[in-house]
């Protein structure tokens, strides 16, 4: 899951007062209460089933055709002919109208469409925050208003404690606006990939924290005094994109694809600019170490990830960022054509000051909902549907898996195995047929999140023990919501490019040895000049007087 944007900004505020209602009845695990009257929509249930629960199957009354936006991703490009699009009608009695717009294309097709009044109803592969531009226009729907009809959403918020989770998403009229996916836990998936056989041959130790992989790195470097111990990827379009955030996540003040201005403080009870935070300072004294004693490619912020692949594979270097995928697919095989005795694992995630812990929260990509679907006389019948095939553990299953007997068997609770033809991600190499290209399933327009099970299912082994590393960790705490108005939001954007500018640039100077850290307060000063005060202020604002409307 290269979630790179991601991370997408901090969520924001609370419902009104209805949907407040709702949220407590769903967190305390009571039945939901019936839908308020009088809002839009509830009276077109042309197509919905009269009665719909926790874990009924949805079919519509009547056959019903939805139109999507769908996100055409190259390496399984859209087929009429998918068993997916079939089973799915045989089940639901709905088929989609696809309006397919290419992956590389994808954000900026749905603003236009959005901002055109041209969407279709149905707008998925949405990460959160994504959505915040369409709200003040009024073209996306309040979702957290008809989420009443959606029975396998407030399952699973009420049955996984997802309230503070969704809370990060609501604006400051006390709603949200987009359904995300949902994860029954936190999940992480990039770490380092280090070479074991080298630490084997010398009799060195897997790195547990981030002082650890300093010393290992120093040990390898002095048998290897001609080469970078480490080189890293994933430097471009975001410097340092995985390294900052992982090793600015154990400090407290994630970077790189992670960073965001604002970063909670919680002994302070209040927000603080990230990229003046002693924190952050840390992270850039630890990275600026690691390059000026050449333990670290200085490279590393700037180069392809072709070139970085083919140190770690050509045996020039020993430590990279991964994730689970980029090791089985980019790193292994090459690797090993060049030495086939070299063994490269992915380690957890190394920890840091903050001790033995996981920062994020369970959101995953999810769904607008044009304002248009309102007007639909089976807009009742089309969010049941949504809320079978994306939350049900049935549509789930569905959508990730397939047809059993078809694609896989199942043997047990996660326990999936692929049918011998069927081939997905290296499962079944020598399947004539493929889960994605062939037949539809696991397609990150409808298969995502979920109960842990389920996503672990197409886990190796060895990721799984990963993920049981990763699993026993503590969660911090979800930082609170802090929704700008949209006059706050248009006055904030006013200063977050100069400053994330400002912030981008003076990183990777102090990082390479460029800029002297001895020179961080004149660029804390800098921060300051370019309105980093002013910003956290309304940052805070917003905190303040969310908290004190809704709690």
């Amino acid at each position: 899951m290269h979630r790179v944007t991601r991370r997408v900004t901090r969520r924001q505020a609370l419902l009104t007062f209805g949907a407040l209602a709702l949220a407590a009845t769903a967190c305390s695990g009571e039945a939901p209460a019936a839908p308020a009257a009088g809002k839009p929509g509830l009276g077109n249930k042309a197509g919905a089933m009269p009665k719909y629960a926790v874990g009924d199957q949805f079919k519509a009354t009547v056959p019903l055709t939805f139109s999507v936006l769908y996100n055409n991703h190259p390496n399984y490009a859209l087929k009429k002919d998918w068993l997916f699009w079939s089973e799915l009608e045989k089940r639901t009695s709905v088929t989609f109208d696809p309006v397919t717009v290419p992956l590389s294309d994808y954000e900026k097709k749905r603003s236009l469409l959005i901002g055109a009044g041209d969407a279709p109803l149905i707008i998925p592969k949405t990460y959160p925050h994504q959505e915040e531009p369409f709200v003040a226009s009024g073209a996306i729907l309040p979702v957290s208003d008809y989420v009443d009809l959606m029975p396998h959403f407030q399952d699973k918020v009420a049955k996984w404690n997802m309230k503070a989770d969704l809370d990060t998403l609501r604006q400051a009229d006390g709603r949200f606006y987009l359904l995300p996916g949902l994860h029954e836990n936190i999940w992480l998936d990039y770490s380092l990939a280090v070479r074991a056989d080298i630490l084997d041959k010398h009799g060195l130790q897997v790195p547990k924290t981030w002082d650890e992989l300093h010393t290992l790195l120093k040990a390898i470097k002095q048998e290897y005094p001609d080469l970078y111990p480490m080189t890293d990827r994933w430097g471009v379009p975001t410097p340092g994109g995985n390294l900052l955030n992982i090793v600015g996540a154990a400090h407290g003040a994630p970077g790189g694809w992670g960073y965001q201005h604002a970063t909670w403080d919680a002994a302070a009870g209040k927000f603080a600019f990230t990229g003046s935070m002693p924190q952050y300072k840390a992270v850039l004294e630890y990275l600026n170490k690691l390059v000026a004693e050449k333990l670290l490619d200085p490279e590393s912020f700037t180069q392809s990830d072709d070139a970085a692949i083919q140190k770690i594979v050509g045996g020039k270097s020993f430590v990279i960022s991964t994730n689970a995928q980029t090791l089985v697919n980019d790193y292994r095989p090459p690797l090993k054509k060049f030495d086939p005795d070299a063994k490269l694992v992915k380690i957890p995630t190394p920890t840091g000051p903050l001790g033995d812990v996981k920062a994020g929260n369970r959101l995953e990509n999810g769904i607008m909902i044009s304002k248009k679907a309102l007007d639909s006389e089976n807009f009742v019948a089309m969010m049941q549907f949504i809320d079978w095939l994306w939350y049900s553990d049935a549509g789930q299953e569905f959508a990730k898996w397939g047809v059993e007997g078809v694609t896989y068997t199942k043997a047990g609770e996660g326990e999936y195995e692929l049918n011998e033809d069927v081939d997905f991600i290296g499962l079944n190499p020598d399947g004539s047929k493929h889960l994605q290209k062939d037949f539809g399933f696991s397609n990150g327009v409808f298969a995502y999140g979920g109960r842990t099970s389920l996503l672990q299912s197409t886990f190796s082994d060895e990721e799984k023990e990963f993920q049981a590393v990763i699993n026993a960790r503590q969660a911090l705490p979800v930082p609170p919501p802090r929704p700008f108005t949209d006059e706050e939001r248009e006055q904030a954007a006013l200063w977050e490019t100069a400053l994330r500018d400002h912030v981008d640039q003076n990183t990777l100077k102090f990082i390479l040895g460029d800029r002297p850290l001895s020179e961080w307060d004149a660029y804390v000063k800098e921060l300051e000049a370019k309105s980093s005060t002013s910003y956290i202020n309304l940052v805070n604002t917003a905190y303040e007087r969310f908290k004190k409307e809704h709690g």
